[in-house]
């Protein structure tokens, strides 16, 4: 199963940052280039434990729908979503909140497994990591802008 890790720093405080990135109106924002839509569920404001969003957006040419749910959320220091409907055979999508010094650094722990076997296992290797990966930095780099306002 295929793994980012990520550690964005920002100097911002930790509730912060920790509001913004369960924010669905700045998720919106963050995502302007795949006009990722929340259409179901929480569709505004901040997502607590135990509710669903679904989203819809134009990932590779193609639109597509996926449920994601809140399992676990300990303010402000880390929150889990899974995937409940989509296009992944599995995603689990852990958010970690560590308190410095001078700021707050934000980590993405981001597991997903692609459906069709061998074929998912190549295009995970070959372009889907990847493309997620930039997907996360850019949607961090947003949680950063906002944070450090």
């Amino acid at each position: 199963m295929p793994r980012i890790y990520l550690e964005t720093y920002i100097k911002s405080d930790i509730r912060k940052v920790f509001d913004l990135a369960r924010d669905i109106d700045l998720h919106q924002k963050s995502t302007s280039k795949t006009n990722e839509r929340a259409m179901a569920g929480r569709t505004s404001g901040l997502i607590e434990e135990g509710e669903t969003v679904t989203w819809r957006a134009k990932h590779l040419g193609v639109y597509q729908t996926h449920t994601s749910k809140i399992i676990d959320m300990e303010k402000p220091y880390r929150f889990t979503d899974i995937m409940l409907k989509g296009t992944f055979k599995s995603l689990n999508h852990q958010h970690i909140f560590k308190a410095q010094e001078y700021g707050t650094v934000m980590i993405d722990i981001f597991e997903f497994e692609s459906p069709c076997g061998f074929l998912g296992k190549l295009f995970n290797k070959l372009f889907l990591t990847r493309y997620l990966r930039n997907f996360l930095l850019e949607r961090n780099a947003m949680i950063k802008k906002e944070s450090e306002l």
